[in-house]
């Protein structure tokens, strides 16, 4: 069977010659007789695999000396609670609730403190970022969380929240190493890695040394960012075949010529779509404006029978994974770093196609 498109929201697709690279080195991992999946997380090689992959990652994001990078488990949801857990002195954060993980994120930090909904779209089913001022934030919150994009409703921040000295923490999940971010202006990231940097199972912490060091007394050992700092992230065994595949994949970007050069292409793939969408007389994209992701593109027809037909017909022509979230409903096309141009091409020139054939 060849190879399809796949515009799954997550787990994404990977860059093909990153899995032709697995597949290779499967068995035999460079020479050492075994495949990385068997490999003990104190071996030699697994220390280079680990120390590389942070080392490509500190290069491809720029990210200053005095911040650590933790390849941790759990999931982005797990970091709903370690961000209050690590960060609260004060006990309470202002939060933009720009979707159902900022709305998750909430809620785990109201068990351990105040929280603060600064702002919302809600209102519109969040489609659209809103408005947002510096008076709006507390100076006496321990920080302030955001989504960068929303992979449910297709919205991003089109630029970061002006939150003056408090630490801006970010769920970057959907759009980590798409585009290009100054880390210096957060306190702390966090990413799931199956949506554009590897298969489900590492969970990326770039956080500032000195918010690391006087987590809640009630944190447990395995919840602590210290742990895996004194560690070096191996305190307990990593995810290490994840943590392997996601080193390949920086080493993949690098070659692209790094984030900006990517950042470039997915305007680029974004914007074949987004213009065919806004001059369609059968489809509409559900976001309008400045505040449309670029990694996560949903639209409707209006009529839920033709949403169907279209979904079905587009998985029979090897358009796969295209159905939208049950919040939006209609279509929705991720296009994550590895989704070549090509791909949104020919899903553009599929959608034509159809429209010429329904009207």
């Amino acid at each position: 069977m060849s190879r399809i498109y796949n515009f799954s929201a997550g787990p994404g697709v990977l860059p093909e010659s990153v899995l032709q690279k697995v597949q290779a080195e499967m068995l035999d991992y460079r020479g050492n007789g075994m495949s990385v999946m068997e490999m003990s997380h104190r071996s030699k090689a697994f220390d280079d695999i680990i120390k590389k992959a942070e080392a490509d990652l500190r290069k491809l994001m720029q990210i200053p000396e005095n911040y650590k990078v933790l390849f941790l488990q759990g999931g982005a949801s797990t970091q709903f609670a370690m961000v209050p857990l690590n960060l609260f002195r004060n006990k309470k954060a202002d939060y933009v609730n720009t979707g159902s993980w900022s709305k998750k994120a909430m809620a785990e930090a109201r068990r351990y403190g105040e929280v603060n909904m600064v702002a919302s779209s809600e209102d519109q089913t969040f489609n659209y970022i809103p408005e947002i001022t510096q008076e709006m934030f507390d100076s006496e919150a321990d920080y302030v969380h955001i989504t960068t994009n929303n992979t449910i409703y297709g919205t991003r921040f089109p630029s970061l929240p002006p939150v003056g000295d408090v630490p801006l923490v970010a769920d970057m999940s959907s759009n980590i190493i798409s585009q290009y971010y100054d880390v210096s202006k957060f306190g702390l990231i966090y990413a799931g890695a199956q949506k554009n940097i590897a298969p489900a199972g590492v969970t990326i912490v770039i956080i500032k040394d000195d918010l690391a060091d006087s987590p809640l007394e009630i944190t447990p050992t395995m919840l602590r960012y210290s742990t895996y700092i004194e560690s070096d992230s191996l305190f307990n065994t990593p995810p290490c075949f994840a943590i392997y595949v996601a080193g390949l994949v920086f080493e993949w970007l690098l070659d692209q010529g790094g984030i900006k050069a990517i950042e470039k292409q997915n305007n680029e793939k974004a914007a074949l779509l987004y213009n065919y969408l806004d001059q369609s007389a059968l489809f509409e994209s559900t976001v309008k404006g400045a505040d449309r992701s670029i990694m996560n593109i949903p639209y409707v027809t209006g009529n839920s029978e033709l949403d169907a037909k279209f979904i079905k017909e587009a998985d029979d022509a090897g358009f796969k994974t295209l159905k939208g979230h049950r919040s939006v409903g209609g279509m929705r096309a991720s296009i994550y770093n590895a989704m070549p141009v090509q791909g949104v091409k020919d899903l553009v020139a599929f959608m034509k196609d159809f429209e010429n054939k329904n009207k």
